[in-house]
């Protein structure tokens, strides 16, 4: 399966963004949807994962009560709703794919990933 995410871009604190990771390929009910960062100089962190039938989330500390995660399995697309963005949200955030637990933070666990897309935060 490839992946694409989009809708990144420049937003004041307080603000929202919605990101969308369209797949390509293979059908996406196969595998946990998940959205990862990596601001500059920092290590590649887990934000949120979905489930194979959107049934069970899950979401870093950071992200609880801000963030959203969805999927569309016919339309084989997930997103990530922010809101209350923080400066410290800033970081290029990527979509992946795998047959992981939807509880499993580790980015190594997912097979599939899309480039990232630039989130930036101002304050």
């Amino acid at each position: 399966v490839q992946l694409q995410a989009s809708g990144g871009g420049l937003v004041q604190a307080g603000g929202s963004l919605r990101l969308s990771c369209a797949a390509s390929g293979s059908a996406i009910s196969t595998y946990v949807m998940g959205w990862f960062r990596q601001a500059p100089g920092k290590e590649r962190e887990f934000v949120a994962a979905i489930s194979r039938y959107g049934s069970i989330t899950n979401y870093a500390d950071s992200a609880k009560g801000r963030f959203t995660i969805s999927r569309d399995n016919a339309k084989k697309i997930a997103t990530l709703q922010m809101n209350s963005l923080r400066p410290d949200d800033t970081a290029v955030y990527s979509c992946a794919a795998g047959i992981v637990d939807v509880g499993d933070y580790r980015p190594e666990k997912y097979r599939y990933w899309g480039q990232g897309t630039l989130v930036t935060v101002s304050s």
